[in-house]
């Protein structure tokens, strides 16, 4: 039988600047799942753009490749990913301001 767990890695928080966000320990899972919900959306030219990364010991991060398209309006948005290290974590990069919650589901 297949493990799954959910966990919030931002919840409720506006962003203004760019952050990253906290790192998840899931080695044991097959795939991961990352949640981006943005809940309100204000700003010039607002635009939240993010990529998934990889750590083998949550202290030294790679870029993974998989990235969200950019996000420009609320809603909720999603990417898959699979073959990863042991960490995992969104870098994220914030033009205007954005309330949102980042969740990751990971199965393995």
């Amino acid at each position: 039988m297949k493990q799954f767990y959910a966990a919030h890695l931002e919840h409720k928080r506006t962003f203004a600047e760019n952050f990253e966000t906290h790192p998840y320990e899931c080695g044991w899972a097959d795939e991961a799942i990352f949640f981006i919900n943005i809940n309100r959306v204000s700003g010039e030219s607002a635009e939240l753009r993010a990529r998934v990364q990889i750590s083998l010991d949550g202290v030294h991060w790679a870029d993974e490749g998989v990235r969200f398209e950019p996000m420009h309006e609320a809603g909720l948005y999603f990417v898959k990913v699979s073959h990863f290290g042991n960490y995992l974590r969104l870098a994220v990069e914030v033009q205007g301001e954005f309330d949102l919650q980042i969740q990751i589901a990971c199965k393995g």
